[in-house]
């Protein structure tokens, strides 16, 4: 009753006392409050911290004494994560730079023909005569020598494909005999698919010498060594942090590192000759190398092109060290693809999370009927006191004090006329039979 009339009383002056509208607002039926009605949002509620589902909450320890040989099988486990993660970059890491061993790469290059006999003047139906160039290549497998061309030992499948051991082939042929098209030429970047060996066919009848032009393809890539700096290492084509290395073992071996900073070492007379100073710091080495480094000469090869005799005619093959990754690389590579085993640890975890759910719940079904069975009073008590508030909090209400909200003093606060402004302004229109009319 108390409210009721307070809320007359507020809604009496409120009429004697019309609030002011701005000037420029258009007029309306309804009376608009000079206030800006607040949008209030709520506040944003901290995440509950998810317990590890794996894990035993110290509660279920106490009451299992048994659960302690479970945490320390967790503990190994996290342990053996750990190492098998750190194992797993390594062994990405090694896959982007793989070790490699040089290995013998024969080079067979030989020539078919057909249809040279095909010469009978006025025949037009005969078949031209035609020959074809063949260039193909395997890796040499220790204590095995390949038979001839014709019949090559199968290629290991661990092993890369010839074409990808080159980056650039060229076979001129002779001027005279085609002057149209004298080059034929192979790039790996516009047909990286791999390939076993090239081949070419042209129509004709003569005999010729063609010359064969091979450019290698370093992964990574490798430098020609100058003169000077080969006599200091020793190396004729080498990558350049291979290089460099060998320059710090060449200066180390020699002692050459300077004692008063060892950031600078001093140049011996054969290092002088290359980097033309007495002493150097080592971060310049591979700026100063730089000018002694070239691209490796291309292997060139010479093959007649012979249309009589044996068929296919060979003419040579040629031996030339490449560098051929480790065999363990695939077997690296299915390590690393195959699912399986993480499906079923999977499996396994989903499992032992489902169990600990199952403890954490009995453990709190426990727990409510051991402080039912200790107490019942009190129990029921802090229950129904815990769920008024849960009701309260669920329904927006849980800073309200109806004890308090008895007292008149609650009414005369400074926000209460600003909220019962608030109240009319939201009711309906005069003559609304709606919520909320008098």
């Amino acid at each position: 009753m108390r409210r009721k009339g307070l809320i007359k009383e507020m809604e009496r002056r409120f009429q004697q006392k019309p609030p002011m509208r701005p000037p420029g607002a258009p007029a309306s039926n309804n009376t608009i409050s000079p206030m800006r009605t607040m949008e209030l949002t709520p506040a944003a509620r901290k995440k509950k911290q998810k317990l590890p589902e794996k894990s035993l909450q110290e509660r279920v320890a106490a009451i299992l004494p048994e659960s302690a040989l479970y945490t320390q099988l967790l503990e190994f486990e996290s342990r053996v994560d750990a190492a098998l993660t750190r194992k797993k970059v390594d062994i990405q890491e090694a896959l982007k730079n793989p070790p490699c061993i040089q290995k013998t790469l024969r080079i067979y290059v030989f020539n078919s023909f057909a249809n040279q006999n095909n010469t009978i003047p006025g025949n037009p139906n005969a078949d031209p005569p035609t020959w074809t160039l063949k260039i193909i290549g395997r890796i040499l497998e220790d204590g095995v020598d390949p038979d001839q061309p014709g019949f090559v030992q199968k290629a290991n499948p661990l092993h890369p494909k010839f074409s990808s051991f080159f980056k650039r082939v060229t076979v001129s042929l002779d001027q005279r005999l085609y002057p149209e098209n004298p080059l034929i030429i192979w790039e790996n970047a516009r047909s990286p698919a791999p390939q076993e060996g090239f081949e070419t066919k042209r129509k004709g009848n003569q005999e010729f010498a063609a010359s064969i032009r091979l450019e290698m393809n370093y992964v990574p890539e490798k430098f020609k060594l100058s003169t000077a700096l080969m006599d200091v290492l020793g190396i004729e084509v080498e990558t350049r942090p291979r290089i460099i290395a060998a320059i710090w073992h060449y200066v180390k071996a020699r002692k050459l590192q300077n004692p008063n900073d060892p950031s600078f070492f001093n140049c011996d007379a054969a290092l002088q000759k290359v980097f033309g100073e007495e002493k150097l710091k080592f971060t310049m080495v591979s700026q100063k190398i730089s000018h002694h480094l070239s691209p490796p000469p291309p292997i060139h090869l010479e093959h007649k092109i012979k249309l009589s005799g044996n068929n296919p005619a060979v003419s040579a093959c040629y031996d030339v060290l490449v560098d051929v990754p480790f065999p363990i690389q695939r077997d690296l590579n299915n390590l690393l693809a195959n699912a399986e085993k993480n499906k079923e640890i999977e499996a396994c975890d989903e499992a032992i999370c489902a169990a600990i759910r199952k403890i954490h719940e009995h453990r709190r079904r426990r727990a409510f009927f051991l402080g039912f069975s200790q107490s019942p009073v009190e129990f029921i008590n802090a229950l129904i006191e815990s769920q008024s508030k849960d009701l309260k909090v669920v329904a927006g209400e849980a800073s309200r004090n109806a004890e308090r909200e008895r007292r008149s003093d609650f009414f005369n606060q400074p926000w209460v006329e600003d909220a019962v402004i608030r109240y009319l302004n939201r009711r309906p229109a005069a003559g609304n039979d709606g919520p909320g009319s008098w």
